[in-house]
């Protein structure tokens, strides 16, 4: 019988995100279970409201004294359980899970060679290891849409990997520029992304576009997941508020350069659509462009995603 479950999720919220038909189907397998969640505060903010979660434990291991003490420590935070999944692959991981209490332990693991959705990895490394067969639905998060009083686009120009995957700021400018007579505009960002979203909001001063706000930095994870959840139309990078949007069916342009959209792209989102050249040097996997042309970035231009709103409308 199970009735208590471990759960560790990855520390980035994207990745976390394309763990949820997974858990949903965790969770359908055992109804009656209590599940504790473990990891960092950023993805656990995300995923901490999903049903039958009974205790949230944010991973700060790394934050003072030595990490392997630490990760000791988080283990017997969780307990004795019946059965224990990590879905990280790290060292650090699987030497916590070493010390978790369970009577079946399973850490994530690629089955598949095969150029699959992250989605699809999830739910096949939990079907095989729970010996089920479920299908991988919808991206799911227990968040309330924000209602907005006009037509809103949202634009997301970070990415927290790396500067590879980021458009320009100037190109996301000339679509709000172009887009604000029938929008208002919201500009999204963490904390490292201020910069960023500096530069776009003084490009919109200088063209006197007024109907835009700016809370890069300023919101906390469930305010942006639900302020995301709420649009008519989003601009993104592949990034972790893409996969937010997703889970909602927020009509979307993603943004692709150096990474596999094939992999990460917006899982089952029929409203979204990707933007992507598809050059040779594509998709080269890197945080900074090998090449230092960033092409892959530069020949997307802001007309590209304007006939794409266009055509999505």
């Amino acid at each position: 019988m199970i009735n208590k479950i471990f759960i560790e999720i990855p520390t980035w919220l994207g990745d976390a995100i394309m763990t949820t038909p997974a858990i949903e189907n965790i969770i359908k397998e055992y109804p009656t279970a209590e599940v504790i969640l473990l990891g960092s505060y950023v993805s656990t903010q995300a995923l901490g409201k999903i049903p039958n979660i009974s205790k949230v434990i944010v991973d700060d291991s790394k934050k003072e004294g030595n990490r392997y003490l630490n990760l000791i420590k988080l283990a017997k935070q969780v307990g004795k359980v019946d059965l224990a999944i990590s879905f990280r692959k790290s060292f650090s991981s699987k030497f916590m899970m070493f010390f978790i209490k369970a009577k079946n332990k399973y850490s994530y693991k690629r089955y598949t060679k095969e150029e699959i959705h992250q989605a699809l990895r999830y739910n096949d490394f939990i079907n095989r290891n729970l010996n089920i067969n479920r299908t991988t639905e919808d991206l799911k998060l227990y968040f309330d849409k924000y209602k907005y009083k006009n037509l809103t686009l949202g634009i997301n120009p970070g990415a927290t990997y790396g500067s590879a995957k980021r458009w320009y700021p100037e190109e996301f400018a000339k679509v709000a520029i172009e887009m604000s007579s029938k929008y208002d505009i919201v500009i999204f960002g963490g904390p490292g992304e201020t910069d960023i979203a500096e530069d776009i909001s003084k490009l919109l001063d200088e063209n006197g576009i007024k109907n835009y706000k700016n809370l890069a930095g300023k919101t906390s994870i469930p305010e942006l997941i639900e302020e995301i959840a709420g649009l008519d139309m989003f601009i993104t990078n592949d990034s972790g508020p893409m996969h937010v949007a997703a889970a909602f069916k927020t009509p979307t342009i993603a943004i692709f350069g150096p990474t596999k959209y094939s992999e990460t792209n917006q899982w089952q989102n029929p409203n979204g659509k990707i933007i992507s050249k598809n050059l040779d040097c594509a998709p080269c996997m890197k945080r900074e462009c090998p090449l230092k042309t960033h092409e892959c970035m530069k020949s997307i231009i802001a007309n590209d995603v304007i006939e794409t709103i266009n055509k999505l409308k």
